[in-house]
């Protein structure tokens, strides 16, 4: 498995975020990870790509603790944050260029090939600064995958873009993960069934359901189920 995560729990203060949730997604899968808001899905993700330290559990990154071996299995990550930091003062391109140095990335095309992926060619001289936010994402997102990760983590990619980027993006991503692990976290559940085989839901730092799209899809709509697992209350 490219990610499993084994009795994963994060408390602050008195208060568990996360408790004590397992799951494994492999080569080739793209799941949706989904909950209400305060149910856990950033610190998870947080954990994962070890920018927080679990209370209890681990995390296995293709097979390696990413506590016991932080480097080798960052390596092997690609993540973009919900809240997309960037260095809004340098220029698109002189930013992916700063990105693929701190990944040593020796191949010159690399830069120029993320930019006309994820559709960067026209905004690369532009500062950061400059872009709305849905060229933000994509330069988040393209800093991401400029070092060919085999695991991606996306917490709200599409946010921010137009309807059209969104399914640009949204065909990135499909694209990108026929080859890689991908953990897709959305509030929109129309961008995760367009997008997941398979989903996870997270309700008060706990898992509530992980099942296959399609299978959970066959009795009731994937809005009435979430609304059924986290609040109580079809709609």
């Amino acid at each position: 498995m490219s990610i499993e995560v084994v009795g994963l729990s994060k408390l602050y203060g008195q208060q568990k975020a996360v408790n004590h949730i397992s799951f494994s997604i492999g080569k080739g899968e793209i799941v949706g990870f989904l909950g209400p808001n305060g149910a856990g899905k950033s610190t998870t993700l947080k954990m994962i790509t070890g920018y927080l330290q679990p209370n209890k559990g681990k995390v296995l990154i293709a097979g390696q603790d990413i506590a016991e071996h932080p480097i080798a299995c960052k390596q092997k990550i690609g993540y973009l944050p919900e809240a997309n930091p960037l260095y809004v003062e340098m220029y698109v391109k002189e930013y992916l260029s700063f990105i693929a140095g701190v990944h040593q990335i020796k191949d010159a095309t690399a830069i120029s090939t993320i930019i006309q992926k994820v559709g960067l060619t026209l905004e690369q001289n532009k500062k950061i600064s400059q872009l709305s936010k849905g060229y933000k994402q994509r330069v988040g997102l393209a800093a991401a995958l400029i070092h060919q990760p085999e695991v991606l983590i996306l917490d709200e990619p599409t946010s921010g873009l137009d309807p059209n980027q969104i399914i640009e993006i949204r065909n990135l991503i499909k694209a990108e993960g026929a080859n890689k692990t991908v953990l897709f976290s959305s509030h929109i559940l129309q961008e995760v069934e367009a997008i997941c085989d398979r989903v996870i839901i997270i309700h008060k730092g706990t898992i509530v359901a992980d099942e296959n799209l399609s299978k959970l899809k066959s009795s009731k709509p994937l809005e009435v189920i979430f609304a059924d697992l986290t609040t109580g209350l079809s709609v």
